[in-house]
């Protein structure tokens, strides 16, 4: 699994004219499912997030987590992480999930995040979206399992 993980004030998608998801402070989660990813790929990133303290403290300090602030995620699925453009100016994509098996491990985390307390908001999976967001820093983490 690849995960571009944005610290964000507000975040929201819309697919055809209607917003299906948005969040105020948290965490915006771009969330690519590849070949051979499990349950276990999704339950580590999921804790990892989780865990990340990069909300600031009273001291200004990178040092809180996503709990600790009350903050929120909207996990879009997004196969184009990856993208393999080492050969010619079309990417490849045969590294990503078949969309049956990624469908299912994206909802698999963001039942793992619910499980947490957390609030979250998604996108559609294999929609056509348009995600608008406020990212705050910027922060922007990437993480692999």
């Amino acid at each position: 699994m690849k995960i571009i993980l944005q610290r964000v004030t507000q975040s929201q998608v819309d697919v055809d004219n209607q917003t299906v998801g948005k969040i105020s402070n948290g965490f915006l989660v771009l969330l690519g499912v590849g070949q051979g990813d499990t349950t276990l790929h999704a339950g580590s990133l999921v804790e990892k997030i989780i865990k990340l303290r990069i909300f600031e403290d009273e001291d200004g300090k990178m040092n809180k987590d996503i709990t600790e602030v009350g903050g929120e995620m909207l996990v879009v699925s997004q196969f184009t992480l990856y993208a393999n453009c080492k050969k010619g100016n079309r990417p490849s994509f045969v590294e990503a999930a078949p969309p049956d098996e990624a469908k299912k491990l994206y909802e698999y985390f963001v039942k793992k995040i619910k499980e947490k307390g957390i609030s979250v908001a998604t996108g559609q999976f294999a929609a056509h979206m348009y995600v608008e967001l406020v990212n705050d820093g910027p922060v922007t983490l990437i993480l692999e399992s």
